[in-house]
């Protein structure tokens, strides 16, 4: 089962973060984080109520709100990267964000056998290589690449602490929502700040794009908040370095539909480097 939540989790980041990026590109990135997390508040408010979660609050509480203060940052670097783009070569690199849980599930006494070794090698390069041929040119494709790299760092550390927010179903729709709403507070924060120093708060064309795309930003919302879910449930029924990097897969996920809707070009060695990373994914699961 660690697997199938770990591959799920890569699937829903994917199509988030291809979501994601596609709403950057009309509406300022602070408003898709704030609009976005705060639908998935809405949502996940309804399931604590419902399944009254909040019985099991408890110390793990303060991972949540932790993950709730790095996720911000780190998505609104990768969003901002993922509009400068191309989105095939800005999702990979934030897969790489991975070695921080690897690191963590090897400190707690993660010991994966040789074929899952030889699988996290092969999908760890084969993210990298899908997203390697476009690293040279403009200073904004640079730009593009630091702002990656933060939110890789970021991202990382919310797997990390997310997978120790909650040990019960329950427990974890609590976490989840504690985090989202550390999520709007943070993210809303910056959002004022960003327009006391004239930043933009509404696209150019005013709040009917914001209202117009409110389906699809409660679907990266959800589909964010979901991600986090199945990953959290990956770690806790398996080795978190196995259930890590089969969920940090997502920017092969990315990569495809930018290719698939967008028609952005895949070069070789990123089309290789994706065909590296299904190798991987497979000794993985085959360990």
């Amino acid at each position: 089962m660690t697997a199938v939540f770990a591959l799920a989790t890569a699937l829903l980041w994917g199509f988030a973060d291809f979501g994601g990026g596609l709403l950057t590109r009309r509406i300022p990135a602070l408003t898709v984080v704030v609009v976005s997390q705060s639908l998935a508040v809405l949502v996940l408010g309804a399931v604590v109520v419902a399944t009254g979660a909040w019985t099991e609050a408890g110390p793990g509480l303060w991972y949540a709100v932790a993950a709730g203060v790095v996720g911000p940052a780190a998505m609104l670097a990768f969003y901002k990267a993922l509009a400068l783009g191309p989105m095939g070569v800005v999702s990979p690199l934030g897969s790489l964000g991975v070695v921080v849980p690897v690191t963590v599930g090897l400190v707690l006494g993660d010991r994966p056998g040789l074929f899952q070794v030889g699988g996290v090698v092969a999908a760890i390069v084969g993210i990298v290589l899908a997203g390697g041929p476009e690293l040279r040119g403009a200073p904004v494709q640079r730009q593009a690449v630091v702002l990656t790299l933060f939110a890789a760092f970021g991202f990382g550390a919310v797997m990390a602490l997310i997978a120790e927010a909650s040990t019960t179903l329950t427990g974890l729709f609590l976490a989840l929502f504690v985090q989202r709403v550390t999520n709007v507070a943070v993210g809303g924060g910056a959002l004022y700040l960003s327009v006391r120093r004239g930043g933009r708060a509404l696209p150019e064309k005013g709040f009917g794009v914001i209202r117009g795309a409110l389906p699809a930003l409660a679907f990266v919302g959800l589909a964010d908040v979901a991600a986090n879910g199945t990953y959290a449930l990956a770690a806790q029924r398996g080795p978190v370095l196995v259930a890590a990097v089969l969920a940090s897969l997502y920017p092969v996920v990315t990569a495809l539909a930018a290719f698939g809707v967008l028609r952005e070009r895949l070069r070789a060695i990123q089309a290789a480097g994706a065909g590296l990373a299904l190798v991987g994914t497979v000794l993985i699961a085959s360990g």
